[in-house]
């Protein structure tokens, strides 16, 4: 006569009780050192302003960012309200003539400030939704490559204005 042999109940592997929460959360903390917990998101911004043109002329937004991170950080893109459409831009100089370029996205390496006027960068705020005026405050969202964002407000300054406040 054969005799079926019934399978061994499963093994346990986490002892029931508080040894299971112990258990548990050992294993947690494993995965988040094994895979890292998240850089921070270490920029700042200041100095943030836009030289006013009028009637309705594309504008120009300047700023410094500084990263004082330890994780590179790179700018790609911004919005806001008060305009249709906001790219980057760069001004170069080739053989005496000045130009401005678009550019996709803007570098900050850890540790360093970028002072947008002095390198040359400007954030082209087209189509403006109203009419602004020197003195008021726009916000403007920053975009960065890891999905994370800062909102900035830039204050009008006129036609004439230069980096100094």
């Amino acid at each position: 006569m054969l005799r079926l042999r019934e399978p061994a109940p499963p093994a346990t592997l986490i002892a029931p009780g508080p040894l299971r929460v112990i258990a548990s959360a050992l294993l947690i903390l494993t995965g988040i050192a094994a895979y890292g917990a998240p850089a921070a998101f270490d920029i700042r911004a200041t100095d943030a302003w836009i030289r006013w043109l009028p009637a309705g002329l594309p504008g120009a937004g300047y700023l410094t960012l500084t990263n004082s991170g330890t994780v590179e950080q790179v700018l790609v893109g911004a919005s806001s309200p008060d305009f249709a459409e906001i790219s980057l831009h760069r001004t170069r100089r080739v053989q005496g003539m000045s130009g401005m370029v678009p550019i996709d996205s803007i570098i900050l390496a850890p540790n360093v400030s970028v002072d947008f006027a002095q390198a040359g960068y400007h954030f082209m705020l087209m189509q403006p939704r109203h009419p602004l005026r020197p003195g008021e405050r726009v916000s403007i969202t920053l975009r960065f490559s890891s999905g994370q964002s800062i909102t900035v407000p830039f204050a009008v300054r006129g036609a004439n204005a230069s980096g100094q406040s």
